[in-house]
């Protein structure tokens, strides 16, 4: 079992976990921690639809950023409820009998083998996304294989001196590239329905932080060299001063609109398909509360 001595991220720090309890980087135990699983309308719209994404917010998180927007429960882990592997199969299928489009698995690195045993006791058929920030070990993503539809990974940095200081992972780089061509290999191309919904693929994630533009212009040249055909890319303004932001002055603030042309006349020069968010996505008010709705039903 790879969370005997746990090596499910890149941190690959050896814990022991149990099944409620862990002494590792995430602090956690193996069996599922749960925040919220609701119908969420505010990813892309291929993803959201009309009906909503069935999201399920794990509590916990392999990254430590400084600005994250769900910090109260990636970082703080102030939220969340311990279920069993049968209650996470249960929740996903309560989703699914809800209307919703997928099951979106947002934050699920740590909980990679209870979430695949709960997958595989599920009712519902429903396309399964894998939410994450991207910063992945090629081992726990091929434990997904087969298992997982549509790949939505950040792809945060390419300036590892960065990811050091907002996300205390100097390895973030090469990591994430590794892991979004492994996403790219097991989803192939974009697929979507009738109605416009995506059944399968990967759209890599790009959330511009102020001040570092050419942060966002690396990472976007990096996808225009090696991103496969058919892998879409999401360029994202919503950048909200969150968590710790605030002692951080020069990212305690929200995007300008200079910053934000600039990285997204750069997206188009390069021709990269995928989706652009308007500025006004920049809001506190798309962050839903965390407060185990959906998960004691």
């Amino acid at each position: 079992m790879m969370t005997e001595h746990c090596m499910l991220c890149p941190r690959a720090c050896g814990a022991k976990r149990t099944e409620t309890e862990g002494s590792g980087f995430c602090g956690l135990g193996t069996n599922p921690v749960v925040a919220r699983a609701a119908l969420h309308f505010w990813e892309e719209p291929c993803i959201s639809g009309k009906h909503g994404s069935g999201t399920v917010f794990f509590t916990g998180c392999c990254l430590k950023c400084v600005f994250c927007q769900n910090y109260q429960i990636s970082t703080e882990k102030a939220v969340g409820k311990t279920v069993s592997i049968q209650e996470l199969a249960d929740i996903f299928d309560r989703l699914a009998e809800k209307g919703a489009h997928n099951l979106n698995l947002v934050s699920p690195t740590q909980f990679v083998p209870a979430i695949v045993e709960a997958l595989k006791l599920r009712k519902s058929r429903i396309p399964v996304v894998y939410n994450s920030g991207g910063y992945e070990s090629l081992e726990t993503l091929r434990l997904l294989e087969g298992l997982i539809d549509i790949y939505l990974p950040d792809l945060k940095y390419a300036d590892d001196v960065l990811a050091r200081k907002y996300s205390g992972a100097p390895d973030y780089a090469e990591r994430a590239k590794a892991c979004v061509l492994e996403m790219a290999r097991q989803t192939g191309s974009a697929q979507f329905n009738d109605d416009g919904m995506m059944t399968r693929g990967t759209i890599v994630r790009h959330l511009i932080l102020p001040g570092n533009t050419r942060n966002s212009i690396a990472v976007l040249d990096w996808l225009g060299e090696n991103l496969p055909d058919g892998v879409l890319v999401s360029l994202m303004a919503q950048y909200v001063p969150c968590g710790k932001a605030a002692e951080y002055p020069e990212i305690n603030r929200r995007i300008t609109k200079r910053e934000y042309r600039k990285v997204q006349e750069h997206l188009f020069d390069l021709n990269l398909d995928g989706f652009v968010q308007e500025m006004e996505s920049a809001s506190q008010s798309y962050i839903p509360p965390f407060n185990l709705e959906g998960v004691s039903d």
